[in-house]
C-alpha cells in the first residue's frame, strides 16, 4: 500500500522522528494507529455503558421510579461540587 501524506502530516511525522521518539515513519504511523484503536475501544466501551444506563433509566421510568428534574439537577450539581479540583480539567463543571 502506498500512502501520500499531506505536507503538514509529513512534517509532523518528521518532527517525531527528529525528536528521537521514533526511528522511522512506519513507527510513527503505527503509534498513531495504535492510539486510534485505543480511542475506538474507549468510545465503544463508553457507548455500551451509556446504552446500559439508558436502559436502566427507561426500565425505572416504566416502573414509575422517576425523579423531578429540578431535584435531579440539584443533586447533580451537589455531586459535581464534591468532585476533587482536578475534575474541572476534564470539562466537569457545576454550571448548567
Amino acid at each position: 500500500m502506498q500512502i501520500v501524506l499531506p505536507p503538514e502530516v509529513e512534517a509532523l511525522v518528521q518532527r517525531q522522528i527528529t525528536s528521537g521518539k521514533y526511528q522511522n515513519a512506519i513507527a510513527v504511523i503505527l503509534a498513531g494507529i495504535k492510539l486510534l484503536e485505543q480511542q475506538e475501544d474507549i468510545y465503544q466501551g463508553r457507548l455500551q455503558d451509556l446504552q446500559e444506563e439508558a436502559r436502566i433509566g427507561w426500565e425505572a421510568s416504566e416502573r414509575g421510579e422517576v425523579v423531578d428534574g429540578s431535584a435531579a439537577m440539584a443533586q447533580i450539581r451537589a455531586n459535581v461540587r464534591s468532585l476533587p479540583p482536578q475534575a474541572s480539567r476534564y470539562g466537569v463543571s457545576d454550571e448548567a
